[in-house]
């Protein structure tokens, strides 16, 4: 079988790669980083590590790349030829990669290709792949949209890994934590016969979604700005201070309390997945920068995002928040000079008052929610 993934990235070699390589299917890696394509090109092979004691080291075979850049067509081709196509590019690429999508679909409705595609936006965000499809409709006629409706599928998916920033000799090298979680909507699935081994198809992806945004999402930012209040560079340097763990833990109790609420998840199970998380981020064999895990404060502070969204509902259903206000007091305190959100938003708060600046970016109107914001930041 054959596999077209935008990104050839850590995440995309590391993360995606992996599963779709076990899976039996050959991958032609889009992306426009020369360096990378040109390796995958030349050796068609690449070695991912796994971040533990054993350090086990897993092969990919079977693989390219395409420069969609320098060669369209060639990404349009791929995409009519595949069995499935998946992305790891981030969430504001996803319009660039529309157009060749849209291409590949148009000629598999030419070549009268009947064969069941699914596009899946493995991309760290709610609805990614029919975001994805959005950006795509806007360059299908009616009849090829009549062809997608009943051949090609988006399905959401939440996908879990972490792939820290790193720099090897090997541009193909990449190494990955041992845990991976990949959940794929099943009831958005066209291909109803192709099942990967090591995703979990579910009937409703919204609590597994939230799952993993309230907890590894809103945890990680937890210590990296935490942590950053504390002075240190590093998630592990971070976590290994007690107040910063002691945060997360907190952090993660109350998003718990939510996710238990709203979608019925057992305690105890609950607990278990968030020491489990807590112990992720405790490997010492991954050294995550915080400056990384912290960029772009004001996304994290988006109304539906991982801290102002439980937030939100917490109050809604009369649960405590207090521990996630203070992580979102401390995104306002966060300053990076190198990161450009971080700017603006010190601008901000030097030209307006705290509340106004909380209004504006996290678009609440409780103006109880946002003085307890305030009210946290200033202290």
């Amino acid at each position: 079988m054959r596999a077209t993934h935008f990104g050839a990235g850590n995440i995309g070699r590391g993360f995606i790669g992996e599963i779709l390589a076990k899976n039996d299917f050959s991958i032609d890696f889009v992306d426009i980083n020369e360096t990378i394509i040109d390796a995958l090109k030349e050796r068609n092979e690449y070695t991912i590590e796994l971040a533990d004691e054993q350090k086990e080291q897993i092969h990919v075979n079977n693989v390219t790349g395409i420069n969609n850049k320098d060669n369209p067509e060639a990404v349009v081709a791929s995409v009519a030829a595949a069995d499935i196509v998946t992305t790891a590019i981030g969430p504001n690429v996803l319009p660039f990669i529309a157009e060749l999508i849209a291409k590949g679909i148009q000629k598999r409705r030419a070549e009268n290709v009947t064969t069941p595609l699914d596009v899946i936006a493995c991309e760290n965000m709610i609805g990614g792949s029919q975001f994805l499809f959005e950006k795509v409709e806007g360059f299908l006629t009616e009849e090829d949209l009549a062809y997608v409706a009943e051949f090609v599928g988006f399905p959401n998916a939440a996908v879990d890994r972490i792939v820290p920033i790193q720099h090897h000799e090997d541009p193909l090298f990449v190494s990955v934590e041992p845990f991976s979680e990949w959940v794929v909507d099943e009831t958005q699935c066209k291909n109803k016969d192709l099942r990967l081994s090591n995703v979990t198809y579910v009937d409703d992806l919204a609590p597994y979604i939230e799952r993993k945004l309230f907890s590894v999402n809103t945890g990680h930012a937890t210590v990296a700005y935490t942590g950053a209040c504390a002075g240190y560079k590093t998630i592990d340097e971070a976590i290994g201070h007690e107040d910063v763990l002691n945060q997360l833990r907190a952090v993660l109790g109350e998003t718990g309390n939510l996710l238990v609420a709203k979608w019925g998840f057992d305690s105890e199970q609950h607990q278990a997945y968030i020491n489990k998380i807590v112990g992720r981020f405790e490997n010492p064999y991954i050294s995550d920068s915080i400056d990384r895990v912290a960029r772009t404060p004001i996304r994290k502070l988006g109304y539906d995002e991982r801290f102002i969204r439980p937030i939100r509902e917490l109050k809604e259903r009369g649960l405590g928040y207090v521990h996630l206000v203070e992580v979102a007091a401390m995104i306002l305190k966060y300053n990076d000079p190198n990161d450009e959100q971080s700017v603006q938003l010190q601008t901000m708060l030097k030209e307006k008052s705290a509340e106004a600046v909380i209004a504006e970016v996290t678009s609440l109107t409780d103006e109880t929610l946002i003085a307890e914001i305030a009210a946290a930041y200033n202290a």
